[in-house]
């Protein structure tokens, strides 16, 4: 074998190694923008379930106006967040958004009549149902990210992630402290 046959065969070694990390990191990142895409779909939709939510409370507990002003704001606060694309911010404004819809919860526990509702008790479900496909979705999401970022992360990927500009993503992430707090019920 000559020289120009072997370094010829290393050459395209590493230009076939070059395109297949390449491609693998567009693959993870690809990955992980769907998985942020479900994420937002699951937010939608409980975006569209709160407004229902809260009439049929409202109608049962009509002088709670402080807990439906809470909650409305933390629905638009989370929505605008969600406008920005960062999972951090995204995050924030959810866990203010969950310790609303908990206190409108607890809120609902002092009214027999509402508790019976049919309209309210599908309401009910329909959120719960969501808020799992949501957790569902974060792991999902947060596990293609970490994928991501490891390869990223990695030598020898580092280099080509480096050359080619891509970029580590955040996790989405709820403050567990705040998930583990009581909810607060004033009046």
């Amino acid at each position: 074998m000559s020289l120009f046959a072997a370094i010829s065969v290393i050459v395209a070694v590493i230009v076939l190694w070059l395109i297949f990390t390449y491609n693998r990191l567009v693959l993870l990142l690809n990955r992980a923008k769907e998985a942020w895409a479900d994420i937002d779909v699951q937010l939608k939709r409980r975006y569209d379930l709160i407004p229902n939510l809260v009439e049929t409370v409202r109608g049962y507990a009509t002088h709670e106006k402080e807990v439906f002003e809470n909650v409305t704001k933390a629905r638009a606060a989370a929505m605008t967040a969600g406008q920005s694309g960062d999972p951090k911010e995204i995050g924030k404004a959810e866990n203010f958004l969950a310790g609303t819809l908990k206190t409108l919860f607890a809120l609902a526990e002092n009214y027999p009549n509402l508790r019976a509702a049919e309209n309210f008790l599908e309401l009910q479900k329909e959120l719960s149902d969501t808020e799992n496909k949501i957790q569902a979705a974060r792991r999902f999401y947060n596990g293609n990210v970490r994928d991501l970022n490891v390869k990223i992360e990695s030598f020898p990927t580092k280099i080509i992630a480096n050359l080619f500009r891509f970029k580590k993503m955040d996790f989405f992430e709820t403050e567990e402290a705040l998930a583990r707090e009581p909810v607060k019920v004033q009046f």
